[in-house]
């Protein structure tokens, strides 16, 4: 659950409004409480929406309509307001986690809860379909779990199935991915409860599986595999099963049964009350997001109908409010993702209330391994942020938003899902490591969001569509070269002794490699390359073996403790060439390790230094700003919102702000001068001239050295 903002309202038709749930493509979907205690989901619609004639005549159907489904699995509707300034609509409120967090989580269910989770939901269709609605969005995050059963939800794009189509003709609405084929098609054949049908097939399919039965990717590829391709039931062997979801998942809208007709087929007993169906892993998180809710805040006892106009301002009751609502999610195992975002979500300068947000969003590690990363890059995107609103002549005024991934690839698939789902986060910094960076590409490019990262350096990443990831540093391939030219274009060095280290991992293996790879291409020297073998503790030998086979230079690629034991070696040797390290070893451990050994050595690094004369200026103002000089990674972060914010101002020119999509083509076409470097994409979104930067240990300290020497420079 997120905040309010500054815009939104502090009650709808009777419900104290406690936070946002979420937003979809027609209203905002709020967290709200009765004057007696009842939790409810309010959706608002969009003021845009809200003052379409059309639009109200076919919510005032839909609201009628949906008050007539009666189904212990479809959660009721409490209340609506279809004539006022700002309609709504209110549902009961489920505190369990949706389908697809269930199985995100805990794994693919067993063939006794597919059953059962059909048997219940065909039900659930079955009331909808009765009462002469369509729901048109059935998915794994429309489909909660409790511990007395599923509940289906979100009817906010639900029609009357003979009401006059109200909507464009070409428009597709729905979750591509479990979308039925007479809707993926485009065509004008209007959505109906066949089509439903089709989408819990999916449903099942995901839920057996732990995938959509028609992949996952670029919008349109999903449409068309869903027209044209069969099912992807892999996995699946329960005989029975397979041959139930073939049948729902039938091109054909009539080869397909009802959802009353499903009932039947399905010969699994249903739960009577109980959660024997499903698997303990999900039992548990349904407790834990039920006990969640007792810690939610509650409301003062004297406070009876709508506010004074006066009391939508904040203050102590509010920030109560959130504190409450940010121990609940906490203890539904996200808190510090909430309770950050809230804290930090508001900079100077930012939109105020009834000005539409502009979001840079920045997904960062603010709790996990590559912490201080993670919170340089934050405060590097919150001063290019104010900076910008400080323009007397800016064209818009940006927010900042910031969510902490703690740099686990599960939890930084959450957050990326949370940014898409914002349509006001117009691009992404971030995220921080590896790990994060590959696993949400896809999330962020099905919706086309600009994401940059100035600190994940993999040379390749999954194989997945790119469309919209920027890679804004050198990649780990690119820092070979500056390690090729320090150590091998000298007259004193002949042959380069490359050391890898397992215990590195990917980044390290991969710029060992391509160094001692690369060497004889961009120079005329040799290399002597050695690997640590496993376990080995004690490197002198390895060292001496490289020494005695001519090595005059030496780079070593692996962690910290490793460069240490390297050092020291060579310190006992008479070997008195260069050494070199990747930038992954520059941390106190090397220092406190290798003692003198650690002296003369020096590093390759993406990221540039607050003491380096082009960064005078930025420096200057993160002191004035956080009081403290800026850390590694800081001024790239900073450099990645300037130009998110250059890319807007060209393509807004007093116009309504670009779409995600053109955004993305707006950062590939652009040049921008940053104050780590100049920042130009080739067709893959790399860094044209990347570029990197020199350290090296001095007087028992690190020191800048400037950048490092490129190959005919």
């Amino acid at each position: 659950m997120d905040e309010l903002r500054a815009s939104d309202p502090s009650w709808i038709g009777g419900h104290r409004l406690l936070g946002r749930l979420g937003a979809g493509g027609m209203g905002v979907v709020y967290l709200g409480r009765t004057e007696t205690g009842a939790l409810a989901a309010v959706k608002v619609i969009l003021p845009e929406y809200a003052e379409d004639e059309d639009f109200r005549a076919r919510f005032r159907r839909e609201v009628e309509a949906a008050r007539r489904v009666r189904s212990p699995w479809a959660v009721p509707v409490t209340g609506a307001g279809t004539e006022g300034e700002r309609p709504w609509l209110a549902t009961a409120f489920v505190p369990g986690p949706a389908l697809s967090e269930a199985v995100a989580r805990c794994g693919p269910l067993p063939v006794r809860s597919v059953r059962v989770l059909g048997r219940l939901l065909s039900r659930g269709l079955a009331a909808v379909h009765t009462a002469g609605l369509v729901h048109r969005d059935v998915k794994p995050g429309n489909v909660l779990l409790t511990a007395d059963g599923p509940r289906l939800i979100d009817f906010g794009i639900a029609r009357a199935a003979d009401a006059t189509a109200l909507t464009a003709t070409d428009l597709v609405v729905g979750t591509p991915g479990f979308l039925p084929p007479e809707q993926a098609s485009g065509g004008r054949t209007a959505a109906g409860p066949a089509g439903d049908v089709f989408s819990l097939g999916c449903l099942l399919a995901y839920a057996a599986t732990g995938r959509p039965p028609f992949g996952s990717g670029a919008a349109e590829a999903l449409l068309y595999r869903t027209v044209h391709d069969q099912p992807d039931l892999e996995g699946i062997d329960d005989p029975e099963l397979r041959a139930l979801l073939g049948t729902l998942l039938a091109k054909e809208p009539a080869a397909r049964p009802t959802a009353a007709q499903l009932d039947g087929l399905i010969t699994e007993d249903a739960p009577d009350g109980s959660v024997d169906w499903l698997p303990d892993d999900v039992v548990r998180l349904i407790a834990d997001r039920s006990a969640a809710m007792l810690a939610l805040p509650g409301i003062d006892a004297t406070t009876a109908g709508e506010p004074a106009p006066d009391a939508d301002r904040p203050g102590r009751r509010r920030l109560l409010l959130l504190a409450g609502a940010a121990a609940a999610v906490a203890a539904a195992g996200g808190g510090t993702l909430a309770v950050r975002e809230w804290l930090r979500d508001d900079a100077p300068g930012a939109a105020g209330a009834g000005e539409r947000a502009w979001i840079i969003g920045v997904q960062a590690d603010l709790t996990g391994p590559r912490s201080a990363a993670g919170r340089a890059q934050e405060r590097g995107v919150r001063l290019a942020v104010e900076r910008f609103n400080s323009r007397e002549d800016r064209p818009f005024t940006l927010r900042t938003k910031v969510l902490d991934d703690g740099g686990d690839a599960t939890r930084a698939v959450r957050v990326a899902e949370r940014f898409t789902r914002d349509r006001d986060v117009l691009a992404v910094i971030g995220p921080t490591g590896d790990p994060a960076t590959a696993s949400v590409l896809g999330t962020y490019d099905e919706a086309m969001l600009p994401v940059i990262t100035v600190s994940s350096l993999l040379l390749a990443y999954p194989a997945r569509s790119k469309r919209s990831f920027f890679q804004a540093a050198p990649s780990d391939g690119a820092l070979a070269e500056p390690i090729i030219n320090r150590l091998l274009l000298r007259p004193d060095v002949e042959r380069l002794g490359v050391l890898l280290d397992r215990s590195g991992g990917q980044s390290a293996y991969q710029v060992g490699y391509l160094t001692n790879m690369n060497a004889g291409v961009l120079t005329t020297g040799t290399t002597y390359p050695r690997v640590v073998p496993a376990g080995a503790r004690d490197l002198a030998p390895v060292v001496a073996d490289m020494l005695a086979h001519a090595s005059d230079a030496f780079f070593y690629a692996g962690d910290p403790a490793g460069a240490a034991r390297t050092a020291r070696a060579l310190a006992a040797t008479p070997f008195e060439g260069p050494r070199m390290a990747l930038h992954t070893v520059m941390g106190p451990r090397f220092l406190a390790d290798a003692g003198e050994a650690a002296e003369t050595w020096e590093f390759t690094a993406p990221y540039i230094d607050a003491t380096a004369p082009e960064a005078k200026e930025f420096a200057a103002a993160h002191r004035r700003r956080f009081g403290s000089a800026p850390g590694h990674w800081a001024a790239e972060a900073y450099d990645a919102a300037g130009l998110v914010a250059a890319a807007l101002t060209t393509l807004t020119k007093g116009a309504q702000r670009p779409a995600r999509a053109t955004l993305v083509t707006g950062i590939a076409s652009a040049t921008y001068e940053g104050v780590s470097r100049t920042y130009v994409f080739d067709d893959a979104h790399r860094l044209k001239r990347s570029g990197a930067y020199l350290y090296g240990v001095r007087d028992g300290g690190y020191r800048y050295l400037g950048r490092a020497p490129r190959t005919g420079s």
